[in-house]
């Protein structure tokens, strides 16, 4: 390519005002300047975009960028317009330009002033631009973010699939594709498509030591994200949502905690998007609550941490995503909520699409719940996923991580790893991860039955322990090297040497014990639900001694005070005021004035005698929204309308509508039910219910009452009745 006799150096100078390349920048951009096709992977922050800037600013002509995103453009077109003192440097040609705008920037790339035209892949198919770009001189091509171009990517753009056929239409110039990440299926996709299998191709390290990450189950999760942000106020973060939805709801919940917050997404207006996206720039609010739409391409330095709401459908999503934290070098901190249900609900909606594409996306997603799950070095796992081998025990970072700061128990694993890779090389054709899972724990099915593997000596080898703990060992010896994972067939599973001299000659094994969230998650529900888990049992054992009391002193059940679950929330959010007290389950504003005051006296007490570091320094409130069923059952028992017209009217069921009315009557509101209950039980059968539930129950379990009454009455009745009991009595 003709340039304008400035050597690289200063150019770079010149355009830029620095005085060396970062890494392989100057390799790089004499490559390009040669003629050659090029191909650039480097992360977030490393710089990618100087790559093109530099040789365009220093070519005859005028450079294409191909760029997915028209807020993309603009950013780079602002920022190439700073270098220069003439704004025609640098223009976008897409939908959002009228005919004399778009009319404007043709004449200036005519006249020789642009040297970067921004255009998106949709303008190059419409047959006027491509007449247009023949007749001018092009220095080369840029394709930005070129994993576009990939269904294996994180952000496959079918249109990005087109780019090759047009672009050899115009001229035979050079190429230059830049991207964050690909993985080795990705890269070799993108050079197959865009016909440029012999570029030189520049890797950077994929390491970024500064970030820290971490994955935490997913409950109470806008407690946690409030919690979190609070202990780093004044820092700016983004935290990303699959839904819109969610992304709404949480930028209200933290604005209401006093947390400077807006949404992000597709469906908010570009003028409303674009000031949001300029606020968090110019630092008018420190927490940008977004969908994926948010962060192509925006150059905030000094992003201290990026939150993942709900997992990624990708590992390449998800670097990309954390990537934005931490470019200048300083702090960034990682944090992803994960339950193994997230992942599940992704796999549904990629029912319906090609079976092809279903393949693909179902892969990705069991990579990312592997990279979730592990309790091996994060940064091992993440880099092993791009290629790259990580020293988990010296290399830059390695400690940057919630396993590596604290590690999970390890054990010997010669045996479990043998059994593996016996199972792997018993099996003639190939098999995904799941498919050996199955074979050691002995699950029939279709699969199963089909290739006959029924019969195969290893069926069932591992049955005691478990589908979690083999998914384990397995991604554990991928990442190690062991095994390795087909790419063309969708990650069907092979050994490789190292796994092979591993079976010749076996060798000590350390495996880490990894955590199965979906057990985890499964208890907290239980404990949360049910009780029976309480923290801190001295201050349990004290608050019934003081409800047993209070009962007492009222004539009424201990559970009519406040029921178990209350007391055990008591017992690990200490609350200290009547807010707090509102906040915790089954504690409505009702009880909390009938019955709180000498409950938060005790806890007071109890926090300071005993220096209690409360989980929380602050009580995260809720966004007030009036649920409308709630209005509405309650104004429909008012009318006295049948329970199962109520039922029907809201669309749920007869019994989903008693749980509702329990839930209304323990928060503190009353109901009277007694135009029901009068059709449905006499009077003396009212009385012996209301009764027990005075005098002679210890819990108000349905279950107690009816083996009490040895199947007298149903379960429906015994509800009814328990509902006016509580309405009466408790509140």
């Amino acid at each position: 390519m003709e340039t304008i006799g400035l050597s690289l150096t200063e150019g770079l100078q010149k355009y830029f005002g620095f005085d060396s390349f970062k890494g392989d920048q100057e390799s790089i951009i004499q490559g390009l300047l040669e003629g050659n096709h090029t191909f650039v992977i480097m992360p977030t922050g490393g710089g990618k975009s100087l790559c093109y800037q530099l040789p365009a600013l220093m070519s005859e002509g005028t450079a294409i960028v191909v760029s997915p995103l028209i807020a993309l453009m603009k950013n780079q077109v602002d920022s190439i317009r700073q270098v220069s003192e003439d704004d025609s440097v640098a223009h976008f040609l897409n939908s959002s330009l009228n005919k004399t705008e778009a009319n404007r920037v043709k004449a200036d790339v005519i006249e020789g002033r642009t040297k970067l035209l921004y255009v998106a892949p949709e303008s190059l198919t419409k047959q006027e631009n491509v007449d247009f770009l023949k007749s001018v001189k092009i220095s080369f091509f840029a394709i930005d973010e070129a994993h576009c171009i990939s269904e294996w990517g994180h952000d496959f753009r079918p249109e990005y699939r087109r780019l090759r056929p047009i672009i050899e239409s115009i001229d035979k110039v050079p190429i230059i594709a830049l991207t964050a990440t690909a993985t080795s299926k990705v890269q070799y996709d993108i050079q197959k498509n865009l016909g440029m299998l012999d570029a030189k191709v520049f890797k950077a390290s994929f390491n970024r030591k500064n970030l820290y990450y971490e994955i935490k189950p997913k409950k109470n999760v806008e407690k946690e994200i409030v919690k979190f942000i609070k202990q780093r106020a004044g820092k700016s973060g983004v935290i990303y949502c699959l839904s819109r939805k969610k992304v709404e709801e949480l930028s209200e919940l933290l604005q209401v905690n006093g947390i400077n917050a807006l949404p992000y997404h597709a469906g908010l207006d570009a003028v409303t998007r674009a000031k949001h996206q300029d606020m968090f720039l110019m630092e008018d609010v420190e927490v940008i609550v977004a969908t994926i739409a948010f962060g192509m391409g925006i150059d905030k330095p000094d992003v201290r941490f990026v939150i993942h709401h709900d997992i990624p459908k990708s590992l390449e999503s998800y670097y990309q995503e954390t990537g934005r934290a931490g470019r200048d070098g300083g702090e960034g901190h990682c944090l992803a909520f994960y339950s193994y249900k997230d992942i599940e609900k992704l796999e549904k909606f990629l029912h319906g699409r090609p079976v092809a594409e279903q393949e693909v996306g179902s892969q990705l997603l069991q990579e990312v719940a592997a990279y979730a799950e592990t309790s091996m070095n994060r940064r091992k796992f993440l880099l092993h996923y791009f290629g790259e081998d990580f020293d988990e025990l010296n290399g830059e970072g390695a400690d940057m991580c919630d396993n590596s700061r604290y590690p999970k128990e390890k054990f010997e694993g010669k045996d479990d790893v043998l059994l593996v890779l016996r199972a792997i090389d018993s099996v003639s054709g190939k098999h995904k991860v799941k498919h050996f899972v199955n074979l050691l724990i002995g699950k029939v099915n279709a699969e199963m039955t089909t290739y006959k593997h029924l019969d195969n000596p290893y069926f069932g080898k591992g049955k005691e322990e478990g589908a979690a703990h083999w998914n384990a060992v397995l991604r554990q010896v991928i990442v190690k090297g062991l095994v390795g994972k087909e790419i063309e067939s969708y990650g069907t599973l092979f050994l490789r040497e190292k796994g092979k001299t591993f079976l010749e000659t076996p060798v000590s094994f350390e495996l880490i014990k990894e955590r199965d969230f979906v057990d985890d998650l499964n208890d907290d529900i239980i404990v949360n639900q049910k009780g029976g888990n309480v923290l801190d049992e001295a201050l349990f054992t004290m608050l019934k001694d003081l409800r047993k009391k209070i009962a007492k002193d009222k004539g009424v059940p201990p559970f009519v005070v406040f029921q178990d679950p209350s007391l055990e929330d008591m017992t690990v959010q200490y609350p200290i005021t009547q807010d707090e007290l509102m906040q915790i389950q089954g504690v409505g504003q009702g009880k909390a004035k009938r019955y709180g005051t000498p409950f938060l006296d005790l806890i007071v007490k109890y926090v300071e005698d005993n220096n209690i570091e409360r989980p929380q320094d602050f009580i995260v409130k809720s966004v007030v929204k009036k649920s409308g069923a709630k209005v509405n059952i309650i104004m429909n028992i008012d009318r006295k309308l049948p329970l199962e017209d109520i039922a029907k009217g809201i669309g749920i069921s007869y019994d989903e509508l008693l749980n509702e009315i329990e839930v209304i009557v323990s928060s503190g509101t009353k109901v009277n039910l007694d135009y029901c209950i009068n059709e449905m039980l006499e009077e003396d059968a009212q009385e012996e219910i209301y009764d027990y539930f005075m005098e002679d129950a210890e819990t108000d379990s349905i279950a107690d009452a009816y083996e009490e009454f040895e199947g007298d009455y149903s379960e429906e009745e015994l509800r009814v009745m328990r509902i006016k009991f509580m309405s009466e009595v408790a509140n």
